[in-house]
């Protein structure tokens, strides 16, 4: 009996042991997964000429920053409301993989992969809500539609950029920004007040106090156009909800993000020029006259700059290279919008994914005609052509908006005509004579390169779904050629032309025409990866996807 007791208890001993290996190598496999994850972006130290700011300035920079942090707070919270409480498990935890586990939750603002569909990769966490943490998360549309059906006062509301939608005593109800981030908002409003009254430009005063008073109005018009009016200033920022794409439910929901910059004022003026093309561009676009929008203002102020500190929305995984605002077409109309190109983030991307990638994807002869300049200068016509274009249409003899007709197809569609106008208008510039012929070949191939980038990002996700569509639509225009025993892409350039035509035609109007089953097929059928894409995508493994910026300190 004694002998059989010992036996046992080696055999429990061994066990343990055995489990407990076993454990120690899960643990190992699950940091190394998340490593390998986390190596998809490139780390990169931002810089920027500090001693353009003198210190007062600097002060104002360090008080936008601070607020810029609360966005990132709110964000968390409207991309997933479960963000606060899982971060706050995970932080407590001395477990090496939570430690690893929480730097991917940072970097992507949540427990789901934004490179593999929203993917979770924690463990116990459901599939990300189509609505963000904007709605309740077992909110159906059918029963956001059916409330409107039944209660069209409150329209309004409920489709507001700057609502949430909670349910209370089982009704759907709409909360305004204001009052749903409420302490937020004011703390933010305080500090931007604060950095209004150390600002030196009139201008820039004007914007964040108004800002800061659109923080507890939910009124953000006023400042949107104050952004617009401001001039002669070295520090360019945006901060406030914008962007729709984590709404994947009906791209209504506005998320909180920010931009602090530092303006180069010579290079920002040698855009400018190009600016002036803006009416003669919306009057060469490829649809009927009655489809194109010269209601919109014409001040297109363009900035070029270095990023200082960026968070929320944008923050979130992919960086963004440039952007163009506000969103609101009311302001639109009323004074056009601005872009606002990220040099220094710029030029990380182009060195650190952009230039392994097309070594790879492109064949020698199209690799050559590929460049940094052409690359920048799409990136900027892509922010432009943002501005042309259908906005506010006739739809069954009712006037709405674009975004609210094409509903959750709206990110991926804009940005698709955002990306083909983009190289649309940089064939017409060359017609103008602003750019050689040289840049003809040039625009064309360095954007069908970059679609290999974007892809990485995921084809669900608003750039990366908008480039596999016009990436397939241009294979099938002839424009794009796979030679099967390289394994490479090229560019058939005579082709150029007409494929752009086509393609940049078939996405405007479908905005034009606020055509959403148009939007759902041209996705069903072109937003997809196929096999000669992938083939090429199989050899990025060892290419980040993106840079995950280190900012500097000031």
């Amino acid at each position: 009996m004694k002998r059989l007791f010992i036996a046992i208890a080696c055999l429990a001993l061994m066990l343990g042991c055995g489990t407990a290996k076993e454990d120690a190598m899960k643990a190992e496999q699950k940091i190394a997964d998340l490593q390998k994850e986390l190596d998809k972006f490139a780390p990169v130290e931002l810089t920027f000429d500090a001693s353009v700011l003198n210190d007062q300035q600097k002060e104002v920079v360090r008080k936008l920053v601070d607020a810029a942090k609360i966005m990132d707070k709110l964000f968390l919270v409207q991309s997933w409301k479960g963000n606060p409480e899982l971060i706050q498990k995970l932080s407590a935890s001395t477990d090496p993989v939570d430690a690893k586990t929480l730097e991917l939750v940072r970097l992507y603002f949540g427990p789901f992969n934004r490179l593999n569909h929203n993917k979770p990769f924690v463990d116990g966490v459901g599939e990300k809500p189509a609505g963000a943490g904007y709605y309740p998360e077992d909110m159906t549309k059918e029963e956001f539609q059916a409330h409107l059906a039944a209660n069209p006062d409150d329209a309004a509301a409920f489709e507001s950029n700057f609502t949430v939608i909670e349910r209370k005593d089982g009704k759907l109800v709409a909360v305004p920004y204001s009052d749903a981030y409420k302490a937020d908002l004011d703390a933010a409003a305080a500090l931007l007040r604060e950095a209004a009254d150390l600002s030196e430009n009139d201008t820039v005063a004007d914007y964040l106090r108004k800002r800061a008073d659109a923080f507890g109005s939910n009124d953000y018009f006023e400042s949107d156009i104050a952004w617009m009016d401001m001039k002669d200033h070295l520090i360019e920022v945006v901060i406030g909800p914008y962007e729709v794409y984590e709404d994947a439910l009906f791209n209504y929901k506005a998320a909180f993000e920010t931009f602090i910059t530092v303006v180069d004022p010579e290079k920002s003026a040698e855009l400018l020029k190009i600016a002036d093309y803006l009416v003669d561009m919306e009057k060469n676009l490829p649809i009927p006259d009655e489809h194109k929008n010269f209601n919109r203002g014409l001040d297109s102020p363009t900035i070029v700059a270095d990023e200082v500190f960026s968070a929320g929305d944008t923050k979130a995984g992919v960086q963004t290279l440039a952007f163009n605002l506000p969103n609101d077409e009311r302001v639109r109309e009323a004074k056009g919008s601005k872009k606002v190109m990220l040099r220094n983030v710029g030029h990380a991307k182009f060195d650190k994914c952009y230039t392994p990638i097309a070594a790879v994807a492109m064949s020698p002869d199209a690799l050559q005609n590929t460049s940094f300049d052409a690359y920048f200068m799409h990136t900027y016509l892509h922010e432009m052509s943002h501005g042309l274009g259908p906005g506010t249409i006739m739809k069954d003899g009712k006037q709405t908006t674009v975004n609210k007709e094409l509903k959750e197809t709206y990110s991926i569609i804009e940005e698709a005509k955002a990306d083909i106008c983009g190289v649309y208008n940089g064939l017409f510039l060359v017609d103008k004579g602003e750019f050689d012929k040289s840049f003809e070949p040039q625009i064309v191939t360095t954007f069908v390169g970059g679609i290999f980038r974007s892809v990485r990002f995921g084809i669900n996700e608003a750039h990366g779904g908008a480039n596999a569509i016009l990436f397939n639509r241009l294979m099938d225009e002839g424009l794009i050629t796979f030679d099967t025993e390289t394994g490479q892409f090229g560019v058939e350039l005579e082709k150029s032309r007409d494929a752009v035509r086509a393609v940049a035609a078939q996405v405007l109007m479908i905005e034009a025409e606020g055509n959403y089953d148009a939007a759902k097929k041209l996705m069903d059928e072109y937003q997809v990866i196929r096999p000669e894409m992938q083939q090429v995508l199989d050899k990025l493994g060892d290419v980040p996807v993106d840079i995950k910026p280190i900012f500097p300190t000031i």
